[in-house]
Order: structure tokens, then C-alpha cells, then sequence
């Protein structure tokens, strides 16, 4: 069985290394979001690494040390979280991560041959990404989602109950598949521009 180098999101920069690398205005204003709502700024440390793999692509010991530079954590401390837990990518990912439980539930349900029917379509083993950088296969342990094996995830995405021909779908429609996934994470319009809609519409 090939082991899983982690996961979690695509990031605009795949190589995720940069002489002075630091975070951008859009992720340091995130991350100071985060501070006013824990008591310590230890306590922000996992999802600043969120951030910082969806800023960066991936979890590099430069990353690692621009987040423990930013929140005044020990660096020992920053890459003890990063490398403990394997949602955190610690080398570059393609655009498309998938990522097939392989734990007993999925494996009992057929995940092992979905992994090699992945492997074969896409060309890689598991572990690799193909030559183009757009797909990258993993083997993971659980996504916690048992009862709906099998499943993989693709970036921040579950496909639930799978089998070949929705994998085959899947990989065909990709493009519009995660664009209509990315649609559904994202938050709510506020409440005022709920309440302003019907007034412009009597107003019209």
C-alpha cells in the first residue's frame, strides 16, 4: 500500500518556495480575523496552516517558517503540527487532489481496485502526480465517512458511494464538477443584501 503525503487544498503557487516568503494582505487580514477568536494565538495555529497551504500550495519548511514567524510560535512547534497531521501537503500537490480512503470500510467495498483503476486511467501510482500537474493520487486512511464508502475526496470535495462509471464522470466533467463544489462552500449573502432584493424588485 502506498502512503499518502497528506491533504487538503490546490494553492496559487504550487511550489509553495519563495526567498522571503510571506503572506499576502488578503491572508494576513484572515489570520488576524482568527486571533479575535481564540484566547491564544497557539490555538489558531491549525487553521493558519489551512491558510497558508491554500496561499502557498503546500506545507515546505519555508512555509513552516513564515507561519511560525507571523504567530511567534517555536518553528520546532509549527512543523510538529504540520508533519503530525495529513491533511497538510508536505510536498507540491496537483490541481486536483484525490484522495481514496482505503481504511476497512472503503477497502471492504471495493477502494483497493478503485485506487488501481485511478492509477491506471490517470497513468501514476499512487502517490504521484501526472506529468501535466493536474492530478495527483493518494491512498488516505479515513476521510470519516463510512457510511457512504466509497469515497475519496478531491481538494476540499467528498464523492461519496463510488464506482467506476462515477469516477469516470467525475474525471470527464472535472472542470465543472469542482467549479459547482466550489460554489456550495461558499457563505451565505448577508442578510441585508437578502432583505435589499425584494425592495428593488416592488421599486422596479
Amino acid at each position: 500500500m502506498y502512503g499518502a503525503e497528506g491533504g487538503g487544498r490546490k494553492g496559487r503557487s504550487q511550489e509553495g518556495k519563495r526567498s522571503g516568503m510571506e503572506f499576502s494582505a488578503e491572508a494576513k487580514a484572515r489570520i488576524e480575523k482568527l486571533k479575535t477568536r481564540y484566547p491564544e494565538v497557539q490555538a489558531t495555529l491549525l487553521p493558519v496552516l489551512h491558510i497558508a497551504q491554500e496561499e502557498f500550495g503546500w506545507i515546505s519548511p519555508e512555509v513552516e517558517e513564515c507561519v511560525a514567524k507571523y504567530l511567534g510560535l517555536p518553528p520546532t512547534q509549527v512543523h510538529g503540527v504540520a508533519t503530525f497531521y495529513t491533511m497538510y501537503n508536505k510536498k507540491p500537490v496537483g490541481k486536483y487532489h484525490i484522495q481514496v480512503c482505503t481504511n476497512i470500510g472503503c477497502s471492504l467495498l471495493g477502494a483497493d481496485h478503485l485506487v488501481q483503476y485511478l492509477a491506471k486511467k490517470l497513468k501514476i501510482h499512487a502517490g504521484e502526480t501526472t506529468p501535466d500537474k493536474k492530478f495527483t493520487l493518494n491512498e488516505v486512511e479515513c476521510l470519516g465517512a463510512c457510511g457512504f464508502a466509497p469515497v475519496m475526496q478531491i481538494n476540499d470535495h467528498y464523492f461519496e458511494n463510488l464506482t467506476k462509471e462515477k469516477i469516470d464522470d467525475i474525471l470527464k466533467n472535472i472542470e465543472a464538477v469542482m467549479a459547482e463544489r466550489d460554489k456550495e462552500l461558499q457563505p451565505p449573502a448577508p442578510e441585508a443584501e437578502k432583505e435589499k432584493a425584494p425592495e428593488q424588485e416592488q421599486g422596479e
